[in-house]
């Protein structure tokens, strides 16, 4: 219980920090007391060289350092990028410790606003902007390092679904990377440095770019939109529910599983949206396919978007006020054995087809304790009967183990590497 208190007491002061990230009510000299190195930060720079301090936004900062890694409960940020690694050969465990060491080395500094090794000045003027660096273990990555005798129950392939029209050269991955910050400089940086402590060791397999609205940019924290213009994750678990510890983060494992306790598992899937169709409907219609106003998130059995949805309110001709096929009642725990899983998505846009088609749409990156009781138990449901599969494709999947938090002096993967 003492444990479980502890974890409910880091998630509520992390959420407290990116909740003043997005409120912007921090003053300069509060601000300055959440970037983690003090005078060695950017922001410590800029009060001592007489510069004029960071807004908010730049100055805020996620600690690297914790039992889970950042970058699972935190509100998604204004900028991502995903990326998938392959280990060279013969690069190995020691190859592969070696990595997370610089890795971990690198993001401890620039989350905090610090210059890493090799750096490239790119982000000189800003400070960590919220930056978040997590990094997780695909199934190959165990083989490639002689630890298959470690390989957590929960990490194993995905299966195949109807609606699936993946492309092997963007899933999968030996390494993942997930790099977020609400500045678009600050994220390239990041992305840049990890990339280059990687050579040698590891090579890119896939990369992909997301955005998602900047801190501000409405006149209070709301729910983000996906493409499609829909309020997307107004069900996602909430730190501050009794149970969201134990869906979200592993915990209880013992022998040669036991590195995974205080991690959680990342599903990562690209899904295309078919903008052009959706489009082409009307606004009822829209709403009927997912279940929920459009304009202000609503569930369509009446409140507003926090209001629990009514699963079996009717309407006066007789109908269901939620559409038997509607994505929320098809997608709702109710609706799945109590199944859920904490969604933190980042949009795309790689630009248009020869026929002008948009090939854009959702970084879909799940988070769970358990995957097969989560993405997957859920995923079959709607690949059987959610009405919005008719307007999206799944073009890519992965699973990574993303295992827990280090210490100051230690890095990510230590108890797993080391073991």
């Amino acid at each position: 219980m003492k444990k479980a208190t502890a974890k409910s007491s880091e998630l509520t002061g992390r959420q407290e920090i990116t909740r003043r990230r997005l409120l912007g009510t921090a003053s300069a000299a509060g601000a300055a007391g959440l970037v983690v190195g003090g005078a060695g930060g950017a922001y410590g720079y800029a009060a001592t060289s007489g510069a004029a301090p960071l807004t908010s936004v730049g100055s805020t900062a996620v600690p690297f350092h914790g039992d889970h890694q950042a970058g699972i409960v935190e509100p998604a940020q204004a900028t991502g990028h995903l990326i998938a690694f392959d280990l060279a050969p013969g690069a190995g465990r020691k190859g592969a410790a070696a990595l997370l060491r610089r890795w971990s080395a690198a993001a401890e500094a620039m989350t905090a606003g610090r210059a890493p090794n090799d750096d490239n000045q790119i982000a000189l003027d800003a400070g960590p902007s919220s930056l978040t660096v997590t990094f997780g273990f695909g199934l190959g990555f165990f083989d490639k390092t002689g630890l298959k005798d470690r390989v957590p129950e929960n990490l194993a392939p995905i299966p195949p679904f109807s609606s699936d029209a993946l492309d092997p050269k963007l899933s999968d991955g030996d390494l993942w990377v997930q790099i977020g910050s609400d500045d678009s400089l600050v994220a390239f940086h990041a992305l840049r440095i990890l990339q280059k402590e990687a050579a040698g060791t590891a090579t890119t397999r896939w990369q992909m770019n997301g955005f998602n609205r900047a801190p501000g940019a409405t006149e209070r924290p709301r729910t983000p939109r996906n493409l499609m213009g829909q309020i997307d994750g107004t069900n996602n678990p909430k730190p501050t529910d009794k149970d969201f510890g134990t869906k979200v983060f592993v915990s209880g494992q013992t022998g040669n599983s036991s590195w995974m306790n205080g991690g959680s598992y990342a599903v990562v899937r690209r899904i295309r949206m078919l903008l052009d169709s959706w489009d082409h409907l009307s606004l009822d219609r829209q709403e009927r396919v997912i279940g929920r106003r459009k304009s202000d998130g609503a569930p369509l059995s009446g409140g507003t978007e926090s209001t629990p949805v009514d699963l079996n309110k009717i309407n006066p001709d007789g109908s269901l006020a939620i559409p038997g096929d509607a994505h929320i009642r098809v997608a709702a725990p109710a609706s799945n054995g109590g199944a859920a899983m904490l969604r933190r998505a980042f949009s795309y846009h790689d630009g248009y087809d020869q026929d002008g088609t948009p090939n854009a749409g959702l970084l879909f990156v799940a988070w769970q304790a358990d995957p097969f009781n989560g993405f997957i138990k859920v995923q079959q449901k709607l690949d059987r009967a959610d009405g919005l599969s008719r307007f999206i494709r799944h073009e890519s999947s992965a699973l990574f183990a993303v295992p827990g938090g280090c210490a100051p002096g230690e890095y990510v993967g230590q108890r797993l590497l080391e073991s």
